[in-house]
């Protein structure tokens, strides 16, 4: 059975009666989600609520940013307090029947161990025994106590309500380590830590976080626009085009690119979009890799390599379907 059409009081209806995309977003430090001092959200995730906007709306200035904790982001998107949430959500099988659907995997992480430098700390075996600092959020507490069983090192766990608040305990010292996503303690060292510097992320990794876009599970069809935006800024890296060059490249003799970029014959069009949404999407945003290197890239102050985020023929995970 094919999916309903588009404009069949749909999400996508719904945001367009409005004039904006509302985006949950959670503080998460400035290279990943915060309000600067201008007022304007700004970060690695807000990039993709503005890509979708540029897709639906036709500017990427149309969004609403919905701030939402962590323990109540799920019953928020439920709850249709907004229409998509970009965030460190990782994607579950449990998450995955509770009334969600995970569009697209923005980021590939894994927890990590975040320890004081001066310590001496260089292994995480040499955390045997010792308190490890954990955000009672998501993911993290389970992992940190499957991987403590697994390894027989007698970590024990010091859970906190929030993120910031287990951070200010590690920072006080009440704790050996902190664990949780490493994009996570990246950002909040950077925001936080009284001296960054002093502050140092250990090698291992224990989980794999596929980090995504959230929407409802009962929008098929949002549910694909909101992928298809992902993977049109994936494939636009892929393909070579950026937001500098995408004027240039509609002059392109390679049909996906031309297709991408509008000027082909339209391939969204069920989906409700109109045939320069990807044109917009990397005109204004940006590429995948634009929008990496923008937040966590080697010239910022994360300076995070792209690793596991790269695309396939680069050495990574990070691929696309062909837009066709």
């Amino acid at each position: 059975m094919s999916p309903a059409p588009a404009n069949a009081g749909t999400t996508l209806d719904e945001v367009r009666a409005r004039g904006f995309v509302r985006c949950g977003v959670t503080e998460l430090g400035e290279s990943l989600t915060t309000l600067n001092a201008s007022g304007r959200w700004v970060g690695f995730y807000t990039d993709f609520c503005r890509a979708v906007a540029a897709a639906v709306t036709g500017d990427a200035k149309n969004v609403e940013f919905v701030m939402v904790s962590t323990g109540v982001r799920f019953d928020a998107l439920r709850a249709s307090a907004m229409d998509l949430l970009s965030e460190a959500s990782t994607w579950t099988m449990t998450r995955d029947v509770a009334g969600l659907e995970f569009a697209a995997v923005t980021f590939h992480d894994g927890q990590a161990f975040m320890v004081y430098a001066p310590d001496g700390i260089t292994s995480v075996d040499q955390l045997k025994g010792k308190t490890v600092c954990v955000p009672d959020l998501g993911t993290s507490p389970q992992n940190l106590r499957d991987f403590a069983r697994e390894k027989n090192l007698g970590i024990v766990p010091l859970p906190f309500a929030t993120i910031e608040g287990a951070f200010q305990a590690f920072f006080d010292r009440q704790c050996k380590a902190i664990s949780t996503d490493s994009l996570i303690l990246g950002s909040v060292r950077l925001s936080l830590a009284p001296d960054p510097a002093q502050y140092r992320m250990l090698d291992a990794r224990i989980s794999h976080e596929p980090l995504g876009l959230v929407v409802r599970d009962n929008d098929v069809a949002w549910a694909d626009i909101v992928r298809w935006t992902f993977f049109a800024m994936v494939r636009a890296e892929e393909l070579g085009i950026t937001s500098q060059n995408a004027d240039d490249m509609r002059r392109s003799g390679v049909i996906e690119v031309r297709r991408l970029l509008g000027i082909e014959e339209p391939v969204a069009k069920e989906f409700g979009l109109d045939p320069e949404w990807g044109y917009r999407v990397v005109k204004q945003v940006g590429n995948y890799a634009e929008v990496y290197d923008r937040a966590l890239g080697p010239k910022t102050a994360f300076g995070m390599a792209r690793g596991r985020n790269a695309l396939v023929k680069n050495g990574g995970v990070l691929w696309a379907p062909p837009i066709r």
